[in-house]
């Protein structure tokens, strides 16, 4: 048992470890300096260099040689064809990425969590309503439904005159987030409402009604603390969901957009260097690998929350 705990906490603790390096990472993709911040740092003499550690033609054997005796540094995967580094845009990308899907399962899992807990404690009509609603959208393909928000949101941003990059930027992202937050609360809500439910019939619910406890008081004394475990498990699994929505969103070009990195749209750039004659491999491998490896990472550590959770709720049910 002892063994089993302490194997637990070092998944934890390298875990942690790996947070800390992506953010010291992070930091360094986008360091500051006279030439701009590394990750948009362009040179046209190191366009489309494949890794340090890949094989060279002898062209690109002189361009490395020169860009050395000039102190220039070379990356590690490549370069994209404005000589910037795939490295630090990967990083910075990713960073993106997640936040977006973080804050898109954040908003799923709130209104999620309302709607199904209003519906859980209501009931008689309103919960059918409320559920009939939730098949009805169920039905409909959310990644239609996100593509038709976001363009619609990007079509208001460029009727609008004197408006900055920045701004323009942060409205493109808020957007994007917002429509995929809210297609992806239906699931939560059934399992939360699923959860209120079964929680009515305890009796310590009917001792809350019993002694006059309010509906608000209930809830985040009561309701919100069991629910808890089942809240962060599903966050937990909602956001590879959101991270594979946004990067299929830049693929196709109506999600993040330059000059903004994401792994969408880096992805995208390397597919178009795919062909016959020269494959610059690397501008298309490191994205995707990037978004496997993230989403593999997000889902094991979903599932792993989730067993415990089962685990715990089922030695509260047996004792």
């Amino acid at each position: 048992m002892s063994s089993a705990r302490s194997a637990y906490k070092n998944k934890w603790l390298y875990i942690f470890l790996v947070v800390v390096v992506c953010v010291g990472m992070f930091g360094w993709a986008t360091a500051n300096s006279d030439s701009g911040r590394r990750f948009e740092r362009t040179n046209v003499q190191a366009a489309l260099l494949p890794p340090s550690w890949w094989v060279h033609s002898v062209e690109q054997t002189t361009r490395v040689t020169n860009l050395r005796s000039d102190g220039t540094w070379y990356s590690v995967l490549g370069t994209d064809q404005l000589g910037r580094d795939v490295f630090a845009r990967c990083i910075v990308g990713g960073a993106i990425s997640i936040s977006v899907g973080l804050f898109a399962a954040c908003i799923a899992v709130i209104v999620g969590t309302a709607w199904g807990t209003i519906a859980g404690l209501r009931g008689g009509k309103t919960d059918e309503v409320m559920m009939r609603t939730v098949d009805i959208l169920y039905g409909l393909p959310s990644i239609m439904l996100v593509v038709l928000i976001t363009v619609a949101a990007n079509a208001m941003i460029t009727g609008v005159e004197g408006i900055s990059p920045f701004l323009e930027q942060g409205i493109q992202v808020l957007s994007l987030l917002v429509a995929i937050g809210i297609v992806s609360w239906l699931t939560v809500s059934r399992v939360i409402r699923g959860q209120v439910r079964s929680m009515k019939a305890r009796p310590s619910m009917e001792a809350c009604k019993v002694v006059g406890v309010g509906s608000v008081r209930t809830f985040t004394h009561h309701l919100f603390p069991a629910l808890l475990g089942t809240i962060v498990v599903y966050t937990t699994l909602t956001v590879p969901t959101a991270i594979l929505s946004e990067a299929f969103l830049s693929f196709l070009g109506i999600g993040i957009r330059e000059p903004l990195p994401s792994w969408g749209n880096l992805a995208a750039d390397g597919l178009s260097q795919l062909n016959p004659v020269q494959s610059r491999w690397w501008l298309l491998v490191w994205p995707c690998l990037c978004i496997a490896v993230t989403l593999t990472c997000m889902n094991w550590i979903g599932q792993t929350l989730r067993k415990r959770v089962l685990k715990t709720s089922q030695g509260v049910q047996h004792a």
